[in-house]
């Protein structure tokens, strides 16, 4: 008979511009469900049990209020993180760059690179798009993490961003 699985906590902070879809990535990833309307997230946890290489880890994931360079991380936001999720809105430019300066900000404020994933939201709005997939993919070797596109409206790629292994081991 198998032993039981481990569990390990762990807790995840999800990062980027305001409205670029991060509480409907995490609201997607915990809940199965896309919500059409939100109010501007001030700041929720969110609570799930993942399996993954036979271990459950019992993950809290801080969703934050949207940010820009002036921003300062809150203490449920930086204090005990095991890992980032860095979202920019592939249909937002300006999201994109705020979130260069977000993650340069993130890793002055611990002093070294933190396990992160690079995640570009509302991959379904392909027509929209102003940050090509290229540019992410670029930004992701450059900071030495992974990177993926998703969509919680089609809840595409949404357990790649949030099970990524190098952010729950």
């Amino acid at each position: 008979m198998a032993p039981p699985p481990v569990e390990v906590q762990r807790k995840l902070t999800v990062l980027g511009y305001p409205g670029v879809g991060k509480s409907s990535l995490t609201t997607c990833f915990v809940e199965n469900r896309f919500v059409e309307n939100y109010d501007p997230t001030i700041e929720n946890t969110f609570h799930k049990t993942v399996r993954f290489k036979h271990a459950h880890f019992v993950t809290d994931i801080v969703d934050t209020a949207g940010m820009d360079e002036y921003s300062h991380f809150s203490q449920a936001a930086s204090v005990g993180v095991h890992g980032y999720v860095l979202v920019y809105s592939i249909c937002s430019r300006t999201s994109f760059e705020k979130l260069k300066l977000i993650n340069e900000k993130l890793v002055n404020l611990l002093g070294s690179e933190p396990p992160r994933v690079l995640v570009g939201s509302m991959s379904d709005l392909e027509g929209n798009r102003q940050v090509s997939l290229e540019e992410g993919q670029q930004a992701a070797r450059q900071w030495g993490c992974p990177f993926t596109e998703c969509s919680a409206k089609q809840n595409e790629n949404i357990s790649t961003n949030l099970c990524d292994g190098s952010l729950l081991v």
